[in-house]
């Protein structure tokens, strides 16, 4: 698995915004793949089954995928400008479902294209973000005099101690960003003389 960092968003969440009695109804959601994604859209219209419109758009990581859609507004004026949220917050694996009450006042290209984006900018800033990158899950067995030894060393690097098991000797499982391993490696075979004993895992994606 090659190294990567991406962002998407932390939870579900809701924003309304208000143009000249038009309601705009902004819900965005974290989500993995397109089937997510088309559940999600189809949870919204369903809470909403009176609205005049559901614009929508998604941004994945699988394939490199996104989608938007008018939902009968004028073409650049609604879906895309969702859309421009998503790319533009640097965000991937988020969807966003912007639903209008019409409000009887036509709000022109202009309008639409600012309703929208503020609808659908306050439900990400709502949601929050959750930055995902390459986490290397490693096991380190060592003796006591290493372990007191490396501790501190631990403690001021980004790495994670999930568990510590003291046995004959300390064994720790640790998780760190891919790109500290190889140093990580190279401090603790030359801090212990080579006594300690690592054991990488599979890479995996985690949050920070």
């Amino acid at each position: 698995m090659a190294e990567a960092v991406y962002t998407t968003l932390d939870c579900v969440a809701s924003y309304t915004y208000e143009e000249k009695k038009s309601v705009f109804i902004g819900d965005a959601s974290p989500v993995t793949t397109e089937e997510e994604a088309l559940a999600f859209i189809a949870s919204v219209k369903a809470k909403y089954p009176d609205a005049r419109h559901h614009v929508y758009a998604y941004l994945l990581r699988e394939n490199s995928k996104n989608r938007y859609s008018d939902d009968h507004e004028p073409q650049g004026t609604a879906g895309m400008p969702v859309l421009d949220v998503l790319r533009k917050g640097g965000f991937t694996d988020a969807v966003i479902v912007v639903t209008r009450y019409f409000g009887g006042i036509l709000l022109g290209a202009g309008g639409l294209v600012r309703a929208y984006t503020a609808a659908a900018s306050g439900a990400v800033k709502a949601a929050g973000t959750r930055t995902y990158r390459t986490y290397r899950p490693v096991t380190l067995s060592l003796s006591y005099t290493d372990y007191n030894k490396l501790l501190p060393e631990l403690e001021k690097r980004s790495i994670r101690i999930l568990d510590t098991a003291y046995a004959e000797g300390v064994t720790l499982s640790l998780s760190m960003p891919e790109e500290e391993y190889p140093p990580f490696e190279k401090y603790v075979t030359e801090a212990t003389a080579a006594r300690a004993v690592l054991i990488p895992s599979d890479p995996i994606f985690d949050h920070d």
